[in-house]
């Protein structure tokens, strides 16, 4: 048996044996990233205050508990709007508002969240009919129980997912106490700017807001522009009537407000080759969508994504943003949101390859910015594959040193792919 064994670095072993390394072929590391994911903040009835993180089949099946409304509730129609499309909403609670709460001699009854929804909690007691000196404390909430626990004294009594006991001693028999003083407190100006923050510690694809504020528009307006351009995250904006924002990373919805939501999930949940574009809306808010043909132009020429009615189907007109100052060096193109899409999957799928793979790790010379390019070359690969982009082929993009030795400049020509719209058709007949 060889006395050397074990991997190396360099030919420089001293006794006999063999010295092995096992190395992967290189391959592309980076995948095309998720989408479907919406920010949005609300003022609710309950819930806890700030970010709560909710993916769809958690939004069905833990709503009441999260909001206090069952999924199908008229109240949560919004957020069943929302995930019509989307895969998961990050919901900030953007009001506050006073607790519900009862008192019988030593026990105090609290509920979990401030709002109006906890003055319709009501806790009974009973005596256990098995046990003489256990008590049945039983939650209901709209005459459903929602929490039983058998205990002996108020110390034993657990907090469950809508109320806090409190107190001390024994209890006494209740046929059903309600609890009150719940209230609801309107959402202010500071809780956007506090939502706002807490969006910027997140990941999502689509930000919304369907309110008729004019200085709240401007503030989300602004928040994009500086998350697109300065930090360089790539998301979209949903608002209501707002094509002075005139910019590609903003959605002003020109038809209703109740249909923001909808667009912001269907905006996030479309993938990186699909347009909206005559997309019916499969909402469930009833919406007048008719004009005249000429106030469609007006509307497209502004920038507003408009939907019209077609045999009593609701439908997107085109999937367009608020951008309409067109230039030679960013012309129309960038007002088609499916294209838009296409560059900010680029731009956050590239940035995540190289921060995963590249950053502090890779050597920043003529074999490692190969490699760069290999990958990059690959994930447009991708983005053919889906009919994404066209016409894409290694002459395409280009990687070099930059001044820094720790730089690395790219370069690259892409041509998105959109979806038919207009067809322009010459018969001739003989």
């Amino acid at each position: 048996m060889a006395l050397g064994g074990g991997t190396f670095m360099t030919q420089n072993k001293v006794l006999p044996g063999a010295y092995i390394n096992f190395v992967s072929r290189p391959r592309a590391m980076g995948s095309l990233g998720e989408r479907g994911v919406v920010c949005v903040g609300m003022e609710l009835d309950w819930g806890r205050e700030g970010m709560t993180d909710i993916a769809a089949a958690e939004g069905r099946t833990n709503c009441r508990e999260l909001f206090g409304y069952t999924y199908l509730s008229e109240e949560m129609k919004d957020l069943r709007e929302l995930f019509a499309h989307a895969k998961e909403v990050k919901l900030y609670r953007l009001n506050g508002g006073e607790k519900a709460r009862m008192t019988q001699d030593g026990l105090t009854v609290t509920a979990k969240y401030p709002g109006k929804r906890g003055n319709d909690i009501c806790i009974k007691i009973a005596e256990n009919v098995d046990e003489s000196d256990c008590w049945d404390v039983e939650t209901y909430l709209d005459a459903e129980v929602v929490d039983a626990q058998t205990v002996t004294r108020i110390e034993d009594l657990r907090e469950n997912a809508f109320v806090e006991f409190g107190g001390t001693g024994g209890l006494t028999a209740a046929a059903g106490i309600y609890l009150t003083g719940g209230i609801t407190a309107a959402a202010t100006g500071s809780a956007y700017t506090a939502f706002l923050e807490a969006a910027e510690k997140e990941d999502f694809n689509a930000l919304a807001y369907n309110g008729a504020d004019e200085k709240t528009k401007k503030l989300f307006v602004n928040f994009t522009k500086r998350m697109r351009e300065e930090e360089g995250v790539k998301f979209v904006t949903v608002l209501h009537d707002y094509p002075a924002a005139d910019h590609e990373g903003v959605i002003s919805v020109g038809t209703a407000a109740e249909l923001v939501y909808w667009t912001a999930g269907a905006s996030a949940g479309a993938e990186v080759n699909e347009s909206l574009t005559n997309t019916a809306y499969d909402g469930e808010y009833e919406v007048d969508a008719k004009l005249k043909k000429s106030d469609y132009i007006k509307g497209i020429r502004k920038g507003q994504l408009l939907f019209y009615e077609e045999d009593g189907t609701l439908r997107v007109l085109r999937d367009i943003n608020s951008f309409t100052s067109f230039a030679a060096a960013k012309n129309s193109d960038f007002s088609s949101n499916r294209v838009v899409r296409v560059l900010d999957s680029i731009a956050n799928d590239v940035a995540n390859i190289f921060s995963k793979y590249y950053l502090g790790k890779q050597s920043n010379n003529a074999n490692g910015r190969n490699l760069l390019k290999a990958e990059i070359l690959a994930y447009h690969e991708e983005l053919m594959k889906l009919e994404a982009i066209e016409g894409f082929t290694a002459d395409d993009i280009t990687v070099e040193k930059g001044t820094e030795k720790q730089d690395v400049v790219v370069y690259e020509a892409i041509q998105p792919v959109d979806a038919m719209e207009k067809l322009y058709m010459k018969v001739e007949v003989a």
